[in-house]
Protein backbone atom coordinates (compact mmCIF):
# COMPACT_ATOMS: atom_id res chain seq x y z
CA UNK A 1 0.00 0.00 0.00
CA UNK A 2 1.28 3.30 -1.30
CA UNK A 3 -1.26 5.76 0.18
CA UNK A 4 -0.77 6.72 3.31
CA UNK A 5 -3.59 7.13 5.80
CA UNK A 6 -3.75 8.70 9.26
CA UNK A 7 -6.57 6.56 11.04
CA UNK A 8 -7.22 3.61 8.89
CA UNK A 9 -5.20 0.51 10.18
CA UNK A 10 -3.91 -2.01 7.07
CA UNK A 11 -4.34 -4.93 8.54
CA UNK A 12 -8.35 -4.50 9.11
CA UNK A 13 -10.14 -7.61 8.21
CA UNK A 14 -13.76 -6.67 9.15
CA UNK A 15 -15.90 -5.41 6.00
CA UNK A 16 -16.59 -3.14 3.85
CA UNK A 17 -16.05 0.77 3.65
CA UNK A 18 -14.20 2.76 5.80
CA UNK A 19 -13.45 6.60 5.61
CA UNK A 20 -11.61 8.89 7.42
CA UNK A 21 -11.12 12.85 6.57
CA UNK A 22 -8.06 14.67 5.66
CA UNK A 23 -8.86 18.29 5.55
CA UNK A 24 -5.23 19.74 4.90
CA UNK A 25 -5.76 20.53 1.37
CA UNK A 26 -9.17 22.36 2.05
CA UNK A 27 -7.85 24.98 3.71
CA UNK A 28 -8.30 28.46 2.56
CA UNK A 29 -7.98 30.33 5.53
CA UNK A 30 -4.81 31.64 7.89
CA UNK A 31 -4.54 32.71 11.19
CA UNK A 32 -5.35 36.74 11.67
CA UNK A 33 -5.16 39.28 14.84
CA UNK A 34 -7.63 41.10 16.53
CA UNK A 35 -7.16 44.64 17.92
CA UNK A 36 -5.99 45.43 21.64
CA UNK A 37 -6.45 48.59 23.64
CA UNK A 38 -4.28 49.24 26.86
CA UNK A 39 -5.22 51.90 29.27
CA UNK A 40 -6.40 53.25 32.64
CA UNK A 41 -9.96 52.51 33.99
CA UNK A 42 -11.04 54.48 36.61
CA UNK A 43 -9.60 53.38 40.22
CA UNK A 44 -13.28 52.29 41.34
CA UNK A 45 -14.36 50.51 38.22
CA UNK A 46 -15.26 47.14 38.42
CA UNK A 47 -13.11 45.53 35.78
CA UNK A 48 -10.58 42.69 36.63
CA UNK A 49 -6.74 44.68 35.98
CA UNK A 50 -4.29 43.18 33.85
CA UNK A 51 -6.64 40.70 31.82
CA UNK A 52 -7.00 40.33 28.53
CA UNK A 53 -10.78 40.38 27.71
CA UNK A 54 -13.01 41.09 24.43
CA UNK A 55 -14.81 44.01 24.37
CA UNK A 56 -17.28 44.37 21.78
CA UNK A 57 -19.27 47.59 22.27
CA UNK A 58 -18.22 51.24 24.25
CA UNK A 59 -21.51 50.78 26.47
CA UNK A 60 -19.40 47.65 28.42
CA UNK A 61 -16.52 49.40 28.20
CA UNK A 62 -18.04 52.72 30.28
CA UNK A 63 -20.02 50.17 32.48
CA UNK A 64 -16.53 47.91 33.33
CA UNK A 65 -14.11 50.62 32.87
CA UNK A 66 -16.20 53.70 34.14
CA UNK A 67 -17.34 56.36 32.06
CA UNK A 68 -14.84 59.10 31.16
CA UNK A 69 -11.95 56.91 32.03
CA UNK A 70 -9.37 56.39 29.28
CA UNK A 71 -10.42 52.71 28.99
CA UNK A 72 -14.05 53.53 28.17
CA UNK A 73 -13.26 56.77 25.82
CA UNK A 74 -10.30 54.62 23.75
CA UNK A 75 -12.97 51.84 23.46
CA UNK A 76 -15.66 54.89 22.21
CA UNK A 77 -13.21 56.33 19.46
CA UNK A 78 -12.26 52.99 18.39
CA UNK A 79 -15.79 51.58 18.02
CA UNK A 80 -16.83 54.83 16.51
CA UNK A 81 -14.34 53.74 13.36
CA UNK A 82 -14.14 49.83 13.40
CA UNK A 83 -17.83 48.59 14.61
CA UNK A 84 -17.44 45.15 13.93
CA UNK A 85 -13.69 44.03 14.16
CA UNK A 86 -12.85 41.75 17.30
CA UNK A 87 -11.44 44.28 19.94
CA UNK A 88 -9.62 43.32 23.05
CA UNK A 89 -8.77 45.31 25.85
CA UNK A 90 -6.53 45.07 28.99
CA UNK A 91 -7.23 47.26 32.23
CA UNK A 92 -3.91 48.79 33.49
CA UNK A 93 -3.62 49.85 37.05
CA UNK A 94 -3.03 53.82 37.08
CA UNK A 95 0.71 54.43 38.67
CA UNK A 96 0.47 54.42 42.64
CA UNK A 97 3.14 57.41 42.71
CA UNK A 98 1.30 59.46 40.12
CA UNK A 99 -0.39 62.79 39.92
CA UNK A 100 -3.54 63.96 38.03
CA UNK A 101 -3.68 66.45 36.06
CA UNK A 102 -5.84 69.88 36.25
CA UNK A 103 -6.48 72.65 34.22
CA UNK A 104 -8.59 76.00 35.22
CA UNK A 105 -11.06 78.44 33.62
CA UNK A 106 -11.46 81.74 34.85
CA UNK A 107 -14.32 84.06 34.30
CA UNK A 108 -15.33 87.50 34.60
CA UNK A 109 -17.27 90.51 33.86
CA UNK A 110 -21.12 90.56 32.93
CA UNK A 111 -23.24 89.28 30.22
CA UNK A 112 -23.93 91.93 27.82
CA UNK A 113 -26.16 89.76 25.61
CA UNK A 114 -27.72 86.30 25.75
CA UNK A 115 -25.52 83.55 24.34
CA UNK A 116 -23.55 80.26 25.01
CA UNK A 117 -20.82 79.46 26.15
CA UNK A 118 -18.81 76.27 23.94
CA UNK A 119 -16.24 74.41 25.56
CA UNK A 120 -14.35 71.98 24.10
CA UNK A 121 -12.62 69.40 26.34
CA UNK A 122 -11.01 67.23 24.23
CA UNK A 123 -13.20 66.74 20.97
CA UNK A 124 -16.90 66.97 23.25
CA UNK A 125 -18.31 70.01 23.68
CA UNK A 126 -19.93 71.62 26.66
CA UNK A 127 -22.71 74.18 26.03
CA UNK A 128 -23.69 76.50 28.41
CA UNK A 129 -26.72 79.08 28.41
CA UNK A 130 -25.49 82.65 29.53
CA UNK A 131 -28.49 84.86 30.02
CA UNK A 132 -28.03 89.00 29.77
CA UNK A 133 -27.19 90.32 32.95
CA UNK A 134 -25.90 87.33 34.41
CA UNK A 135 -22.67 87.39 36.93
CA UNK A 136 -18.96 85.90 36.27
CA UNK A 137 -20.61 83.86 39.05
CA UNK A 138 -23.77 82.38 38.08
CA UNK A 139 -21.90 81.15 34.59
CA UNK A 140 -19.49 79.86 36.46
CA UNK A 141 -21.78 77.81 38.62
CA UNK A 142 -23.67 76.33 35.38
CA UNK A 143 -20.67 75.87 33.36
CA UNK A 144 -19.62 73.56 35.90
CA UNK A 145 -22.69 71.81 36.06
CA UNK A 146 -22.76 71.50 32.32
CA UNK A 147 -19.40 69.78 32.29
CA UNK A 148 -20.33 67.26 35.05
CA UNK A 149 -23.33 66.62 33.92
CA UNK A 150 -21.37 64.71 31.32
CA UNK A 151 -20.17 61.73 32.80
CA UNK A 152 -18.31 60.83 29.66
CA UNK A 153 -16.00 63.40 29.84
CA UNK A 154 -12.25 62.73 30.75
CA UNK A 155 -12.58 65.38 33.67
CA UNK A 156 -14.38 66.79 36.89
CA UNK A 157 -15.20 70.25 37.43
CA UNK A 158 -15.26 72.46 40.69
CA UNK A 159 -15.66 76.05 41.94
CA UNK A 160 -12.68 77.30 44.21
CA UNK A 161 -12.55 81.59 44.57
CA UNK A 162 -14.60 81.68 41.08
CA UNK A 163 -12.07 79.44 39.53
CA UNK A 164 -13.48 76.56 37.50
CA UNK A 165 -10.52 73.74 38.38
CA UNK A 166 -10.68 70.66 36.20
CA UNK A 167 -9.60 67.56 37.19
CA UNK A 168 -8.24 64.88 35.38
CA UNK A 169 -10.29 61.11 36.30
CA UNK A 170 -7.35 58.99 35.84
CA UNK A 171 -3.56 59.61 36.82
CA UNK A 172 -0.72 59.65 34.63
CA UNK A 173 0.75 62.08 32.38
CA UNK A 174 -1.62 60.99 29.80
CA UNK A 175 -4.27 63.68 31.34
CA UNK A 176 -1.80 66.44 29.87
CA UNK A 177 -3.02 65.78 26.89
CA UNK A 178 -6.56 66.66 26.93
CA UNK A 179 -6.66 70.00 25.80
CA UNK A 180 -9.51 72.74 26.48
CA UNK A 181 -10.29 75.65 24.24
CA UNK A 182 -13.54 77.45 23.87
CA UNK A 183 -15.40 78.69 19.93
CA UNK A 184 -12.99 76.03 18.10
CA UNK A 185 -15.21 76.21 15.19
CA UNK A 186 -16.11 80.17 15.61
CA UNK A 187 -18.15 82.77 15.03
CA UNK A 188 -18.53 81.12 11.41
CA UNK A 189 -19.50 78.24 13.15
CA UNK A 190 -22.18 80.33 15.28
CA UNK A 191 -19.82 79.74 18.44
CA UNK A 192 -19.18 82.97 19.98
CA UNK A 193 -18.25 83.96 23.12
CA UNK A 194 -21.35 86.74 24.67
CA UNK A 195 -19.91 90.18 24.75
CA UNK A 196 -18.81 91.44 28.53
CA UNK A 197 -16.86 88.15 29.37
CA UNK A 198 -13.64 87.74 29.73
CA UNK A 199 -11.78 84.01 29.59
CA UNK A 200 -8.92 82.74 30.42
CA UNK A 201 -7.43 78.75 29.89
CA UNK A 202 -4.99 77.31 31.65
CA UNK A 203 -4.43 74.00 29.91
CA UNK A 204 -4.07 70.76 31.53
CA UNK A 205 -0.48 70.11 33.63
CA UNK A 206 1.17 68.47 36.40
CA UNK A 207 0.04 64.67 35.17
CA UNK A 208 2.61 62.75 36.54
CA UNK A 209 3.28 59.00 36.62
CA UNK A 210 3.28 55.98 34.02
CA UNK A 211 1.98 52.24 34.39
CA UNK A 212 3.55 49.25 35.45
CA UNK A 213 3.64 47.20 32.01
CA UNK A 214 5.09 43.53 33.35
CA UNK A 215 1.80 42.04 34.21
CA UNK A 216 0.11 43.71 31.13
CA UNK A 217 2.65 41.86 29.07
CA UNK A 218 2.07 38.91 30.66
CA UNK A 219 -1.79 38.78 30.13
CA UNK A 220 -1.27 38.84 26.61
CA UNK A 221 0.60 35.65 26.72
CA UNK A 222 0.30 34.48 23.29
CA UNK A 223 -3.35 35.71 21.82
CA UNK A 224 -2.91 36.98 18.06
CA UNK A 225 -3.02 40.70 18.64
CA UNK A 226 -2.41 42.29 14.76
CA UNK A 227 -3.36 46.27 16.42
CA UNK A 228 -2.33 47.58 19.56
CA UNK A 229 -3.42 50.74 20.71
CA UNK A 230 -0.19 52.45 23.45
CA UNK A 231 -1.47 55.13 24.54
CA UNK A 232 1.62 55.77 26.65
CA UNK A 233 4.35 57.84 24.87
CA UNK A 234 6.77 57.71 27.44
CA UNK A 235 10.54 56.24 26.48
CA UNK A 236 11.10 54.09 29.13
CA UNK A 237 7.20 52.80 28.47
CA UNK A 238 7.96 52.16 24.57
CA UNK A 239 11.51 50.32 25.77
CA UNK A 240 9.93 48.13 27.47
CA UNK A 241 6.97 47.08 25.38
CA UNK A 242 8.70 47.17 22.30
CA UNK A 243 10.45 43.77 24.02
CA UNK A 244 7.28 42.41 23.70
CA UNK A 245 7.25 43.41 19.82
CA UNK A 246 11.29 42.28 18.59
CA UNK A 247 12.65 39.88 16.73
CA UNK A 248 14.46 38.21 19.29
CA UNK A 249 12.38 36.80 22.38
CA UNK A 250 8.89 38.66 21.28
CA UNK A 251 6.10 38.98 18.99
CA UNK A 252 8.42 38.38 16.02
CA UNK A 253 10.61 36.34 17.43
CA UNK A 254 10.70 32.88 15.53
CA UNK A 255 9.62 31.41 18.77
CA UNK A 256 6.50 33.13 18.63
CA UNK A 257 5.13 34.07 15.52
CA UNK A 258 2.82 36.00 16.69
CA UNK A 259 3.30 39.14 15.00
CA UNK A 260 1.88 42.46 15.13
CA UNK A 261 1.97 46.28 15.54
CA UNK A 262 1.74 48.86 17.78
CA UNK A 263 0.53 52.20 17.84
CA UNK A 264 0.92 55.71 19.55
CA UNK A 265 1.48 59.28 19.37
CA UNK A 266 2.70 61.95 20.71
CA UNK A 267 1.78 66.32 20.28
CA UNK A 268 4.55 68.94 20.37
CA UNK A 269 5.91 71.31 18.29
CA UNK A 270 8.05 70.63 15.21
CA UNK A 271 11.63 70.51 17.40
CA UNK A 272 10.20 68.38 20.07
CA UNK A 273 8.59 65.65 17.74
CA UNK A 274 11.96 65.83 15.42
CA UNK A 275 14.04 65.02 18.77
CA UNK A 276 11.65 62.78 20.33
CA UNK A 277 11.42 60.62 17.04
CA UNK A 278 15.61 60.38 17.02
CA UNK A 279 15.19 58.93 20.13
CA UNK A 280 13.47 55.95 18.61
CA UNK A 281 14.21 53.24 16.36
CA UNK A 282 11.19 50.27 16.75
CA UNK A 283 10.12 48.85 13.98
CA UNK A 284 7.31 47.45 14.98
CA UNK A 285 6.16 51.07 16.66
CA UNK A 286 4.21 53.54 15.16
CA UNK A 287 4.49 57.13 16.56
CA UNK A 288 2.24 59.40 15.00
CA UNK A 289 2.58 63.55 15.84
CA UNK A 290 0.29 65.65 16.24
CA UNK A 291 0.73 69.59 16.68
CA UNK A 292 0.76 70.63 20.06
CA UNK A 293 -2.88 73.01 20.01
CA UNK A 294 -4.49 70.11 18.02
CA UNK A 295 -8.43 69.44 19.46
CA UNK A 296 -8.36 65.82 20.19
CA UNK A 297 -6.83 63.72 23.19
CA UNK A 298 -3.76 62.11 21.89
CA UNK A 299 -5.07 58.81 23.83
CA UNK A 300 -8.26 58.78 21.58
CA UNK A 301 -6.41 59.76 18.61
CA UNK A 302 -4.78 56.55 19.37
CA UNK A 303 -7.72 54.51 19.27
CA UNK A 304 -8.86 56.24 16.14
CA UNK A 305 -5.92 55.57 13.98
CA UNK A 306 -5.58 51.41 15.01
CA UNK A 307 -9.30 51.39 14.36
CA UNK A 308 -8.98 52.99 10.87
CA UNK A 309 -5.27 50.69 10.57
CA UNK A 310 -7.36 47.52 11.30
CA UNK A 311 -10.05 48.20 8.92
CA UNK A 312 -8.13 49.06 6.32
CA UNK A 313 -5.16 46.23 7.21
CA UNK A 314 -7.45 43.39 7.75
CA UNK A 315 -8.65 44.03 3.64
CA UNK A 316 -5.36 43.93 2.20
CA UNK A 317 -2.16 44.48 4.52
CA UNK A 318 -0.02 45.85 0.99
CA UNK A 319 -2.21 49.29 0.32
CA UNK A 320 -1.23 52.34 2.04
CA UNK A 321 -3.08 53.43 4.58
CA UNK A 322 -3.18 56.99 3.71
CA UNK A 323 -6.37 59.13 3.64
CA UNK A 324 -7.54 57.08 6.40
CA UNK A 325 -10.14 59.08 7.69
CA UNK A 326 -10.29 59.90 11.70
CA UNK A 327 -13.84 59.95 12.48
CA UNK A 328 -14.44 62.46 15.02
CA UNK A 329 -11.17 63.91 15.53
CA UNK A 330 -10.52 68.48 15.55
CA UNK A 331 -7.62 69.20 14.05
CA UNK A 332 -5.57 71.95 14.93
CA UNK A 333 -6.44 75.39 13.62
CA UNK A 334 -5.02 75.75 10.17
CA UNK A 335 -2.39 78.54 10.75
CA UNK A 336 -0.89 75.95 13.23
CA UNK A 337 -1.17 72.79 10.95
CA UNK A 338 2.43 71.51 10.22
CA UNK A 339 3.31 72.50 6.76
CA UNK A 340 4.53 70.57 3.92
CA UNK A 341 8.12 71.38 4.89
CA UNK A 342 7.50 70.20 8.44
CA UNK A 343 5.58 66.52 7.50
CA UNK A 344 8.63 65.71 5.58
CA UNK A 345 10.76 66.49 8.32
CA UNK A 346 9.18 64.74 10.69
CA UNK A 347 8.97 61.06 8.34
CA UNK A 348 12.53 61.97 8.14
CA UNK A 349 12.73 61.27 11.77
CA UNK A 350 10.77 58.73 12.32
CA UNK A 351 7.12 59.84 13.30
CA UNK A 352 4.23 59.46 11.55
CA UNK A 353 1.97 62.05 9.91
CA UNK A 354 -1.40 63.58 8.82
CA UNK A 355 -3.27 66.23 7.36
CA UNK A 356 -6.50 67.99 7.00
CA UNK A 357 -8.73 67.97 4.26
CA UNK A 358 -12.35 69.75 4.65
CA UNK A 359 -11.93 70.01 8.52
CA UNK A 360 -11.65 66.61 8.58
CA UNK A 361 -8.13 64.57 9.79
CA UNK A 362 -6.39 62.06 8.05
CA UNK A 363 -3.60 59.61 8.18
CA UNK A 364 -0.84 60.93 5.90
CA UNK A 365 1.83 57.75 6.16
CA UNK A 366 2.23 55.26 9.16
CA UNK A 367 5.44 54.87 9.38
CA UNK A 368 7.37 52.97 11.63
CA UNK A 369 10.15 54.89 14.25
CA UNK A 370 12.75 52.57 12.10
CA UNK A 371 15.45 54.09 11.01
CA UNK A 372 18.96 53.42 11.90
CA UNK A 373 20.43 49.46 11.47
CA UNK A 374 22.45 48.24 14.62
CA UNK A 375 25.85 49.99 13.33
CA UNK A 376 24.06 53.38 13.60
CA UNK A 377 23.73 53.96 9.59
CA UNK A 378 20.84 54.71 8.34
CA UNK A 379 18.52 52.23 6.77
CA UNK A 380 15.34 52.17 5.57
CA UNK A 381 13.99 48.37 5.59
CA UNK A 382 11.26 48.75 7.83
CA UNK A 383 10.14 52.17 6.97
CA UNK A 384 6.67 51.21 6.27
CA UNK A 385 4.30 49.75 8.96
CA UNK A 386 2.22 48.12 6.01
CA UNK A 387 5.68 46.50 5.12
CA UNK A 388 5.43 44.35 8.39
CA UNK A 389 2.21 43.53 8.17
CA UNK A 390 2.21 42.24 4.64
CA UNK A 391 5.35 40.50 5.82
CA UNK A 392 3.10 38.75 8.92
CA UNK A 393 0.57 37.72 5.93
CA UNK A 394 3.27 36.22 3.53
CA UNK A 395 4.46 34.18 6.50
CA UNK A 396 1.02 33.46 8.46
CA UNK A 397 0.14 31.98 4.60
CA UNK A 398 3.44 29.81 4.68
CA UNK A 399 3.25 28.90 7.29
CA UNK A 400 -0.59 27.89 6.75
CA UNK A 401 0.41 25.81 3.92
CA UNK A 402 3.32 23.91 5.29
CA UNK A 403 1.63 22.89 8.76
CA UNK A 404 -1.84 21.95 6.75
CA UNK A 405 -0.53 19.71 4.20
CA UNK A 406 2.13 18.46 5.46
CA UNK A 407 2.22 18.10 9.27
CA UNK A 408 3.23 13.98 9.71
CA UNK A 409 5.07 13.44 6.44
CA UNK A 410 8.61 11.74 6.01
CA UNK A 411 11.47 13.54 4.49
CA UNK A 412 13.33 11.81 1.64
CA UNK A 413 15.80 13.19 -0.67
CA UNK A 414 14.92 14.39 -4.12
CA UNK A 415 14.88 11.59 -7.01
CA UNK A 416 13.67 8.83 -4.61
CA UNK A 417 11.57 6.63 -6.01
CA UNK A 418 8.37 6.12 -3.45
CA UNK A 419 4.82 5.17 -4.70
CA UNK A 420 2.35 7.37 -5.33
CA UNK A 421 0.50 8.47 -2.29
CA UNK A 422 2.77 8.12 0.62
CA UNK A 423 2.95 11.55 3.10
CA UNK A 424 6.60 11.81 1.80
CA UNK A 425 8.28 15.41 1.39
CA UNK A 426 11.31 15.89 -0.71
CA UNK A 427 13.16 19.44 -0.88
CA UNK A 428 11.91 19.81 -4.58
CA UNK A 429 8.26 19.17 -3.72
CA UNK A 430 8.82 21.42 -0.94
CA UNK A 431 10.17 24.01 -3.34
CA UNK A 432 7.07 23.65 -5.61
CA UNK A 433 5.03 23.81 -2.63
CA UNK A 434 6.21 27.23 -2.12
CA UNK A 435 6.29 28.57 -5.28
CA UNK A 436 2.70 27.80 -5.85
CA UNK A 437 1.85 29.76 -2.46
CA UNK A 438 3.93 32.31 -3.96
CA UNK A 439 1.84 32.36 -7.07
CA UNK A 440 -1.26 33.01 -4.96
CA UNK A 441 -0.06 35.75 -3.13
CA UNK A 442 1.49 37.73 -6.02
CA UNK A 443 -2.76 36.90 -7.51
CA UNK A 444 -3.60 38.60 -4.38
CA UNK A 445 -1.23 41.95 -5.26
CA UNK A 446 0.93 41.12 -2.10
CA UNK A 447 3.95 40.06 -3.96
CA UNK A 448 6.11 40.35 -7.38
CA UNK A 449 8.83 39.39 -9.28
CA UNK A 450 7.82 35.53 -9.24
CA UNK A 451 10.82 34.40 -11.26
CA UNK A 452 13.60 36.00 -9.50
CA UNK A 453 11.72 34.61 -6.96
CA UNK A 454 11.80 31.42 -7.91
CA UNK A 455 15.46 31.90 -9.19
CA UNK A 456 16.46 32.89 -5.78
CA UNK A 457 14.38 30.11 -3.44
CA UNK A 458 16.76 27.51 -1.96
CA UNK A 459 15.36 24.60 -0.20
CA UNK A 460 17.70 21.97 1.45
CA UNK A 461 18.04 19.31 3.84
CA UNK A 462 19.88 20.53 6.80
CA UNK A 463 23.72 18.87 6.60
CA UNK A 464 23.43 17.69 10.16
CA UNK A 465 20.29 17.29 10.87
CA UNK A 466 18.42 14.76 8.37
CA UNK A 467 15.06 15.41 9.79
CA UNK A 468 14.82 18.88 8.80
CA UNK A 469 14.24 21.59 5.78
CA UNK A 470 16.30 24.56 5.26
CA UNK A 471 14.39 27.46 3.28
CA UNK A 472 15.88 30.56 2.07
CA UNK A 473 12.73 32.25 1.21
CA UNK A 474 13.23 35.85 -0.49
CA UNK A 475 9.44 37.15 -1.19
CA UNK A 476 9.27 41.06 -2.97
CA UNK A 477 7.06 42.52 -1.30
CA UNK A 478 4.61 45.01 -3.50
CA UNK A 479 5.07 48.48 -2.71
CA UNK A 480 2.73 50.80 -2.19
CA UNK A 481 2.11 54.01 -4.89
CA UNK A 482 3.38 57.24 -2.68
CA UNK A 483 4.69 59.93 -5.03
CA UNK A 484 3.48 60.73 -8.22
CA UNK A 485 5.66 63.08 -9.93
CA UNK A 486 4.64 64.89 -13.06
CA UNK A 487 7.03 67.36 -14.85
CA UNK A 488 4.96 69.59 -16.85
CA UNK A 489 7.06 70.55 -19.40
CA UNK A 490 4.41 73.09 -21.26
CA UNK A 491 4.36 74.44 -24.90
CA UNK A 492 2.84 77.55 -26.02
CA UNK A 493 2.40 75.99 -29.15
CA UNK A 494 3.60 73.11 -30.77
CA UNK A 495 5.57 73.34 -34.26
CA UNK A 496 3.85 72.48 -36.94
CA UNK A 497 5.26 68.98 -38.68
CA UNK A 498 6.86 69.07 -41.70
CA UNK A 499 6.25 66.67 -44.44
Amino acid sequence: MTISFNSIPNNIRVPLFYAEVDSSAANTTQDSGASLIIAYPLANSPIERNKLMIMPSADLAKKLAGRGSQLARMVDSYRNIDDFGELWVIAVDEPAAGAKATGEIKISGTAGETGTLSLYIGNTKVQSRVTIADTAENIINALTNAINANLDLPVTAVVNNGVITLTAKNKGLNGNDIPLCFNYYGAIGGEETPDGLKIVITQMHGGKGTPDLTPVIASMGDKLLDFIAFPFNDLSSLATFNREMDDTTGRWSYTRQLYGHAYTAKKGDLSELVEFGDKLNYQHITVAGYEKTIQTSIDELVAMRTARNAIFIRNDPARPTQTGLLNGALPASDSEQFTLTEQQSLLSHGIATTYVSSGNLLIQRDITTYQRNSYGIADNSYLDSETLHTLAYVLRKLRSVITSKYPRHKLANDGTRFGAGQAIITPAVAKAEINATYRQLELQGLVENFELFKKNLIVERNINDPNRLDVLFPPDLVNQLRVFAVLAQFRLQYPEEKN
